[in-house]
């Protein structure tokens, strides 16, 4: 048992966005796919989102060229590359 006092973690969701624009990128935005967007603040305030996409690292582009999407649970967990966990009747 640890005696330190516990930090309150704050955990930003993580979001999902649609790409409905990729002019002058294709090649690391396809059209009507999902990509994962990481929190940056001033990115926002700029109107810009820091998006993970093709090359596999996180890029900046405008919030405009996409669309915010919930997706279900196992599509969650799927797209984190994480185990989904099954849920029994």
């Amino acid at each position: 048992m640890s005696t330190r006092p516990r930090k309150a973690r704050r955990r930003q969701a993580v979001t999902f966005v649609v790409c409905v624009e990729n002019s002058g990128y294709p090649a690391s935005l396809e059209l009507h796919k999902i990509y994962r967007v990481l929190p940056d603040q001033d990115a926002a305030r700029e109107g810009d989102l820091r998006v993970v996409d093709e090359s596999g690292e996180d890029y900046l582009y405008p919030a405009e060229w996409f669309a915010a999407v919930e997706v279900p649970r196992r599509v969650r967990a799927s797209l984190l590359g994480r185990p989904a966990r099954l849920q029994s009747a």
